[in-house]
C-alpha cells in the first residue's frame, strides 16, 4: 500500500521534527538552568525560588495536570461515543452547541461565585460538575447526554479561570517573586496543555482500542483522575477570595458583575486585553472543527490521533519558546513579542485560503462514510499540515504570555468574573459556527480566523503602546 506507507512516513517525520525540536529546547533550557545555578524562574533581580516556593508551585501543578488529563480523556471521543449511541451529525453538533452555550450562559455567574466563595470551593465545584458529566456518558438518552453537556459547559469555565485565579491570589499572598509566575505559567502548559494531552490520548486509545472498554472507559479514566485531584485540593489547598477576604458576603452577583464591567471600561487595557483573548481562542477552538476537513478534504486516511499528539508537540515547543522569551534578560517584553506571535498565526490559517486555487473542491460527503480505507494525504494536505503545526506553536506561546498578561493587568479581586466576561464572546462564536458549519466554505472559515488574529495582533499593538513599550521592546515607564 504505497499511499499509506507514503502517509506514514510524512506524519513521523514531522513528529520526529517536532519532537526532536522540543528535545533539543529543553536540553538548552536545563543545560543554562544548571550552569546559573538557578531556574527559569529566577527573577531579572536575582531572586533564586526558595524550597517553599518550589513546593507550592509543584503541588499546583501536579493539581492541574490531573485537571487536564481529565479534560484531555475525553476529547478524542466525544464525538464517537455520541456516534456509537446512534445520534447523527445535526443531533451532535447540537449537543456541541449546549456545551460551549452553556458555557458562555453560566460562565460569567460561575467566575462571580469563584471570587465571592472563594476559588478553591470553585475548585472543587469544578470537579464535581466534570465528573457529573462522565458519568451521564453511561446512558445513551439524549436528554442525559444534554445534561451532561450543561456540565460539562459549567466545568469548562471554572477549569479556565478558577485554578489560575486561586494561583496568582496565593503566590501574591504568600509573598513571592512575580516573574516567577511566567516560569509556573510556561510550566503549566508545558505539562498540562501538551505532556499530559499526548499520554491522556495514547491512554484512551488504549482503554478503548487494545483493552476493547468501548467508548465509555476514556470518560471513567477522567473521573477517577478529577477524583484523585479533587482530593488533594480538599486536603492542601487554602481558601482565597476576589472580594473582600472572608468571601465578600456584602458584593452579590449583582454587583460582582458590575465591578468587573466597570473595570474593563475604566481600565482600556483590560478592555484590550479581552479583546485579544477572545479573538486569538475564538479561532483556536474553531480550527479544532476546520482542521479534519482541512487534510482529508476527499475522506483521505489521515491518522487523527498521531495528528493530534503533533500538535500538541508544537505546542510544547511553542511554551518552551515562551519560557524563554519570559525568563531569559535581554528579551522583548509579552507586549511586544506577541504582536510578532498573533502576526504568524494568522499567516498560518491564511495557508488554505493561499492554497484554494490549487485544490479541487471538497467532496461534501467524504466523511459520512468514512472506513479509513481512502488514499493517503495529498501534497496541499502536507503543506497545510506543517503550517497547522506552526500555528499550534503559536498557541504553545500564547498560553503562558496571556496568563502573565492576565496576572498583571486584571484586578485580584474580580479577576475570576472579568476572565468568564472574556471567554463570553468567543462561545457565541464558536457556536454560530457550529450551527451554520455547512453553510460556509472551508475556506471561508479560515479566512475569518485569520482575520480574527490579525485582529489580536492590532489590539496587542494598542497595549503595547498604553503599557508604555517601545517599538524596540523596552519599557518606557512601569506599570
Amino acid at each position: 500500500q504505497p499511499c499509506k506507507a507514503k502517509m506514514e512516513a510524512f506524519f513521523y517525520v514531522l513528529f520526529a521534527f517536532c519532537l526532536l525540536g522540543v528535545g533539543a529546547m529543553e536540553a538548552r533550557k536545563y543545560r543554562s538552568s544548571g550552569s546559573s545555578g538557578s531556574g527559569s524562574e529566577s527573577s531579572s533581580k536575582g531572586a533564586v525560588p526558595s524550597g517553599s516556593f518550589l513546593s507550592f508551585r509543584n503541588n499546583y501543578l501536579f493539581v492541574y495536570c490531573l485537571m487536564m488529563a481529565g479534560d484531555w480523556l475525553q476529547g478524542p471521543y466525544v464525538y464517537a461515543l455520541y456516534s456509537h449511541y446512534g445520534y447523527g451529525v445535526g443531533d451532535i453538533g447540537q449537543l456541541f452547541i449546549a456545551g460551549f452555550g452553556s458555557s458562555m450562559i453560566f460562565g460569567t455567574v460561575v467566575g462571580s461565585l469563584a471570587d465571592k466563595h472563594g476559588r478553591k470551593m470553585a475548585a472543587l465545584c469544578y470537579v464535581v460538575t466534570y465528573v457529573a458529566s462522565c458519568i451521564t456518558k453511561h446512558w445513551s438518552d439524549y436528554g442525559v447526554l444534554m445534561l451532561g453537556r450543561f456540565f460539562g459547559g459549567i466545568a469548562t469555565s471554572l477549569l479556565f479561570s478558577a485554578f489560575e485565579s486561586w494561583y496568582i491570589a496565593e503566590h501574591t499572598r504568600r509573598g513571592y517573586d512575580d516573574e516567577w509566575l511566567g516560569g509556573t505559567f510556561t510550566k503549566q502548559v508545558f505539562l498540562g496543555n501538551g505532556l499530559v494531552a499526548i499520554l491522556s490520548g495514547l491512554l484512551a486509545n488504549t482503554l478503548v482500542t487494545n483493552f476493547e472498554m468501548g467508548p465509555v472507559a476514556p470518560f471513567d479514566a477522567a473521573a477517577f483522575f478529577l477524583t484523585i485531584g479533587g482530593g488533594v485540593i480538599f486536603m492542601t489547598w487554602s481558601e482565597n477570595y476576589g472580594a473582600s477576604e472572608g468571601g465578600g458576603e456584602n458584593s452579590s452577583f449583582a454587583v460582582q458583575f458590575r465591578n468587573a464591567m466597570e473595570a474593563i471600561k475604566n481600565d482600556k487595557k483590560v478592555a484590550l486585553l479581552g479583546a485579544i483573548q477572545s479573538m486569538f481562542e475564538a479561532s483556536m477552538y474553531t480550527f479544532v472543527f476546520l482542521w479534519t476537513p482541512a487534510l482529508s478534504p476527499h475522506g483521505e486516511n489521515i491518522p487523527h490521533g498521531f495528528i493530534f499528539a503533533t500538535f500538541m508537540l508544537a505546542s510544547m515547543g511553542g511554551s518552551s519558546i515562551a519560557d524563554r522569551l519570559m525568563s531569559l534578560p535581554g528579551m522583548p517584553p509579552i507586549e511586544s513579542y506577541m504582536q510578532i506571535v498573533f502576526v504568524v498565526s494568522a499567516g498560518t490559517l491564511a495557508v488554505p485560503v493561499i492554497l484554494k486555487p490549487f485544490n479541487t473542491p471538497p467532496d461534501p460527503n467524504a466523511h459520512a462514510g468514512f472506513t479509513g480505507s481512502g488514499p493517503g494525504i495529498s501534497r496541499i494536505g502536507e503543506v497545510q499540515m506543517v503550517a497547522f503545526c506552526l500555528f499550534e506553536v503559536c498557541v504553545g506561546v500564547f498560553w503562558p504570555s496571556i496568563m502573565r498578561m492576565r496576572a498583571k493587568y486584571i484586578p485580584e479581586e474580580v479577576r475570576a468574573t472579568i476572565m468568564n466576561i472574556f471567554r463570553i464572546p468567543l462561545n457565541l462564536f464558536v457556536c454560530i459556527v457550529l450551527y451554520n458549519v455547512a453553510a460556509f466554505p472551508l475556506e471561508l472559515m479560515f479566512a475569518m480566523c485569520a482575520l480574527f488574529l490579525m485582529g489580536s495582533a492590532f489590539c496587542q499593538r494598542m497595549l503595547a503602546a498604553m503599557a508604555g513599550v517601545r517599538d524596540n521592546g523596552e519599557m518606557k515607564t512601569e506599570v
